[in-house]
């Protein structure tokens, strides 16, 4: 675009209207009213039910919720800034927050974007954000709900298209859109994303300095990097809230370092490393890449009545039951527990990328090459724990995340944009002959060779089994027929990726000799692209899944045992749901004050608990976390609810307590005590008790008289000092302690929760939430978002002033 003008943005209005058009095609429902169900979001309206009625009736936010694990920060799991004035574009750039038609509204503009930073001519850009738009993980999040992730995927793009472009010639311009977009991304608190956003910036600034260094450039290199220093800066600004709130929680939750010195093999300075690699990516999955079904799709998936196991069932039950069994059957023989569906980046896009290496000159080859390789090599996890153990050992902040797998949104970044600027290269350069035909052979025998071989004789590199195989063939599955129909799977799809890259190479070959107009070029792989990924992200996402509104606002439905809880108008107590998959559940938050939840950063140390006491069913334990109710499952009346009349309530004083060294012993002595009797105290808290002197007080009582999710509030009465246990969880970043308004100091007891010394006397006992990081970061998050607003405004006009000087120039050179 040299010149601003209407014909300029043209291709832009038109690519927005495209991407709207495409992405509502998809989600047709959507117009009819309906919405997709998604499990994730299911298990968001849970653990978020005590803040929104919360909000609902006293218009604060709750930074606190007692509905999960009991007790945890309600801003890890809904973000209570609301300073930042960026959320307006955010609005924006989602389509009002629609689910899920924003999301990908959002992958395909937020791609476009980059490749409009490149260089990209925009009507190839609008094919290119198809490719990577419609990358089949970035589908399939959508479906359980994997909102913030892929928004911080669409935003992702941007981000690194403003670095490039800092780089090259347009460092203002470059450095604002990193900045905005950066802020975007973080306002969303995928962290993990952005850390592998990071991953690839970082890889990009390292070639950016070698071709600087080469070029004697250097000067130009850190001056862009120093204003991308600043601007990133301001971005964390505009998110500081989040940002500091998060930091600060990640020393005390499951992603930080255990203070237990068991399996010390096995830990990190964040999450244990069998956990981290649970879902790590088999070294032949990679395949998937290519071809869709090399490992069998979803753990869950379908077949026709034309495969062999239809046939078994069809002889053995009759084809009524055939049919439905057939519905869900486990395809998948890969190396993860399960899957949702494969990493699909596009047969005709890993043509591009294999034929561009022959082609392309430069450093951004190498840069996309590497960042692939690597996130193919960390994607393995535990199949490749050479690397994977020393970037978990020595990698600043990898060892905080989970499902290594996911690293694969790299590749699935680089992939279509190298593909991209493979084709934009032949389109504007052409090919020699001599070399289009022998580059087309190799890339043909690299690509078409591989699937070749697969189609005539996949039996010799593979046998179709699984490490589940067994438990299926104990529960009827016919083990034979269904590895034929895996093998037939696969097959099936490697002649559909072959069909791809065939009609890809036709393609290049065409453009590369000038027979083939390039808008007709285009056209062909816009319409290559968006055949393949949209065929394949059906199989997972399609309009089966969507249901009434109604449906979705409506989460759960209570069962009599919990109908029969509440009850109970207790104003705090907490229920324990073994009915359900306990620490994995929402349900039971949704209508109580569960000792179970649903999240993926539970406190470290509420997660030993669980796993040294909890699930072991230690009745001091459940007393102590006021378990009042403990819903089962009966075989005549399904779930029902039992109390327990041994819980210890909200607060109780002790006769005794019982210093221990460590975090080891603290944990082991619960093992074996009486909750209601004594409290365990970890040695570091000693001074809090050196002047208490122990004179229990048998009629003395403490009672909750008030309780909201930011505050509770107690009255208490004794002869004489007690030492009170509260059931709260001990999280000192943010509740403070006031006995008759003043200040009071409290301490940890029982491994997880708080204890106090209380004067004798009658005494208002209160805790209030009110972490330091929100007030001061709600602050810094206002200035820092109008800042960088006024900023971008501010690039905006002045990239628009001068087109138009450059315009005027034009045509004054033209009359």
């Amino acid at each position: 675009m040299k010149y601003f003008s209407i014909k300029s943005v043209t291709p832009h209005i038109v690519a927005v209207v495209i991407f709207l058009l495409i992405t509502y095609t998809y989600f047709s429902p959507l117009l009819e009213g309906k919405r997709l169900r998604q499990s994730d979001m299911m298990n968001y309206y849970g653990v978020s039910k005590e803040a929104y009625d919360y909000k609902e009736k006293t218009g604060e936010i709750a930074l606190w919720t007692n509905s999960i694990f009991g007790g945890m920060p309600m801003y890890l799991i809904n973000s209570g800034a609301k300073s930042n004035v960026i959320i307006k574009i955010h609005w924006l750039f989602t389509l009002g927050g629609a689910k899920p038609a924003g999301m990908v509204f959002l992958y395909l503009l937020g791609f476009y974007i980059a490749l409009l930073a490149f260089g990209i001519n925009p009507w190839l850009s609008i094919a290119g954000a198809i490719a990577y738009g419609f990358s089949s993980y970035f589908f399939i999040i959508l479906e359980p709900g994997h909102i913030t992730k892929a928004i911080a995927l669409g935003y992702m793009p941007a981000i690194v298209g403003g670095v490039y472009l800092a780089y090259n010639k347009k460092l203002l311009l470059g450095s604002i859109i990193t900045g905005m977009f950066l802020a975007l991304q973080l306002l969303v608190n995928h962290m993990q994303i952005t850390y592998y956003t990071l991953i690839i910036i970082f890889f990009l600034g390292l070639f950016e300095f070698g071709r600087a260094f080469l070029d004697k450039k250097l000067i130009p290199f850190f001056k862009a990097t120093a204003l991308l220093f600043v601007i990133a800066v301001l971005a964390m600004g505009s998110n500081l809230t989040n940002l500091w709130l998060t930091y600060e929680y990640g020393k005390y939750s499951m992603r930080s370092k255990s203070e237990l010195t068991s399996n010390n093999e096995n830990k990190t300075t964040g999450l244990d490393k069998d956990y981290a690699t649970a879902w790590s990516y088999g070294q032949s999955e990679t395949l998937t890449l290519l071809i869709p079904n090399a490992k069998g799709g979803a753990s869950g998936g379908e077949l026709s009545t034309n495969s062999e196991t239809y046939k078994y069932f069809n002889e053995k039950l009759g084809s009524v039951q055939a049919k439905q069994i057939v519905k869900q059957m486990p395809l998948y023989w890969g190396d993860q527990p399960f899957t949702s569906g494969p990493v699909y980046a596009g047969a005709a896009v890993i043509f591009l990328f294999v034929f561009g290496m022959f082609l392309m000159k430069g450093h951004l080859k190498w840069w996309l090459l590497t960042i692939t390789i690597i996130s193919i090599l960390l994607a393995w996890g535990k199949n490749f724990m050479v690397l994977t153990d020393f970037f978990l050992d020595y990698v600043p902040g990898y060892n905080k995340f989970r499902t290594v797998s996911m690293i694969l949104i790299i590749a699935e970044f680089a992939l279509p944009l190298f593909a991209v600027l493979t084709l934009n290269n032949i389109l504007k350069e052409g090919i020699e002959r001599k070399k289009l035909i022998k580059y087309l052979k190799w890339s043909l025998g690299i690509a078409g060779g591989l699937i070749l071989i697969l189609i005539v004789m996949p039996g010799a590199f593979f046998d179709f089994s699984s490490a589940s195989d067994a438990q299926y063939a104990q529960a009827g599955y016919p083990m034979n027929e269904l590895k034929t129909d895996r093998e037939s799977l696969l097959r099936m799809d490697s002649l559909r990726s072959l069909v791809f890259i065939l009609l890809m190479a036709t393609v290049v070959y065409f453009s590369g000799i000038k027979k083939l107009k390039a808008g007709v070029a285009i056209l062909i792989t816009g319409v290559l692209f968006i055949t393949d990924m949209w065929s394949i992200n059906k199989r997972y996402v399609n309009n089966d899944m969507f249901v009434s509104k109604t449906e979705v606002k409506t989460p759960f439905r209570p069962s009599q045992a919990d109908l029969e809880i509440l009850k109970d108008t207790t104003p705090d107590y907490r229920v324990l749901n073994v009915a359900v998959n306990t620490f994995n559940d929402a349900s039971t938050s949704y209508f109580h004050k569960s000792i179970g939840g649903y999240h993926g950063a539970k406190m470290k140390r509420y997660q030993e608990l669980i796993d040294k006491h909890i699930s072991k069913n230690n009745m001091q334990v459940l007393n102590m976390l006021n378990m009042k109710y403990v819903i089962v499952t009966t075989k005549e009346q399904g779930p029902v609810a039992r109390q327990n009349p041994f819980a210890l309530g909200n607060a109780w004083f002790v006769k005794s307590y019982k210093l221990v060294a460590n975090a080891d012993s603290e944990l082991n002595a619960l093992t074996d005590f009486n909750a209601a009797q004594e409290a365990i105290v970890d040695k570091r808290f000693e001074s809090m008790l050196k002047i208490f002197n122990p004179n229990f007080d048998s009629i003395a009582t403490i009672k909750l008289t008030k309780y909201s999710p930011n505050a509770l509030c107690y009255q208490s009465e004794c002869n004489n000092e007690q030492l009170a246990v509260f059931s709260e969880i001990y999280y000192d970043k943010g509740w403070n302690a006031f006995i008759d308004e003043k200040a009071a100091p409290y301490f940890r007891a029982n491994y997880v929760l708080r204890a106090m010394i209380i004067p004798k006397g009658k005494h208002k006992i209160e805790f209030q939430f009110e972490p330091r990081g929100y007030r001061i970061g709600e602050k810094v998050s206002m200035a820092s978002s109008i800042l960088l607003l006024l900023l971008f405004a501010g690039t905006v006009f002045i990239e628009i002033r001068n087109r138009l000087k450059n315009s005027d120039n034009h045509n004054k050179v033209s009359s």
